[in-house]
């Protein structure tokens, strides 16, 4: 099963951009996804695709094999619709070389993941054109609230964002904004908040507080704004209001974390 990536106004002859990347494979009546943003360097042959974070992961069970070669059939139609491309080579998760340590500065933030409730679905009865249309202004709206609240992107990953906030209360604030603007477009997200400490180099980011982040955000219900321990903690004297949400084992991240839900 072919990997794809999104080119958009890119050209397939030109090294060193960032770009978006989908994959899908098939066993039996199970589909597995994965999506996120790539780095793509060299051309040709020669070309060599990383993920710039982690992907996301999906895994859809669509008991039947015949009702998982129609989902996959469907899903690879409509974004090669969307101009992605064909990989014949693998995507792999860029190491950090040894030898660099000395330039990878150390960055503190609160870390916002968001993404939408049910975008296939969505996307399925919507059609590609109109889905388009209203991705566009569901990034308009995230956009414009990252600004207002001065948060930074970082990246986007299918249908979700990644971003660092200065304070958690911009990062709270700016994911409650975020929610209600996007309700207009008929839209629900999950919001997942975590803070800590990361690695940057150049446009480059690595860290567990990001893989942090995202398990919380995969633990929201849809409409929810949850934060880890780490951003209540810090807000001890905010008048933002939280709800113990309990504890939980986040995959792949050491130990249980207790979560709490942002109050309206």
């Amino acid at each position: 099963m072919p990997k794809f990536l999104r080119i958009g106004v890119h050209q397939s002859n030109v090294s060193g951009y960032t770009s978006k990347a989908w994959w899908v494979r098939r066993v039996g009546s199970t589909v597995f996804l994965k999506w996120g943003a790539v780095e793509v360097h060299g051309v040709g042959d020669g070309r060599k695709i990383y993920w710039t974070l982690p992907p996301q992961a999906k895994t859809i069970r669509c008991g039947t094999v015949q009702r998982a070669q129609a989902y996959t059939k469907t899903a690879i139609a409509r974004r090669r619709s969307h101009s992605y491309e064909p990989l014949a080579g693998s995507i792999t998760i860029r190491g950090r070389p040894a030898n660099r340590g000395d330039e990878f500065a150390q960055a503190l933030a609160t870390i916002l993941f968001v993404d939408i409730v049910r975008s296939t679905e969505k996307a399925a009865r919507l059609g590609d054109a109109r889905w388009t249309q209203v991705m566009n202004l569901y990034y308009a709206a995230v956009r414009r609230e990252l600004k207002t609240l001065r948060g930074k992107e970082v990246v986007t990953t299918g249908d979700g964002l990644l971003a660092t906030f200065g304070t958690p209360a911009a990062g709270v604030r700016c994911a409650a904004a975020i929610r209600e603007a996007v309700r207009t477009l008929g839209l629900e997200i999950r919001v997942g908040l975590h803070a800590g400490e990361y690695k940057v180099s150049g446009a480059e980011v690595f860290g567990l507080a990001f893989h942090i982040g995202a398990r919380v955000a995969a633990k929201a219900r849809a409409g929810e704004v949850l934060v880890s321990s780490a951003v209540k903690d810090l807000m001890s004297q905010s008048d933002i209001r939280f709800k113990d949400r309990g504890v939980h084992q986040l995959k792949g991240v050491p130990k249980r974390w207790r979560l709490y839900r942002v109050e309206h």
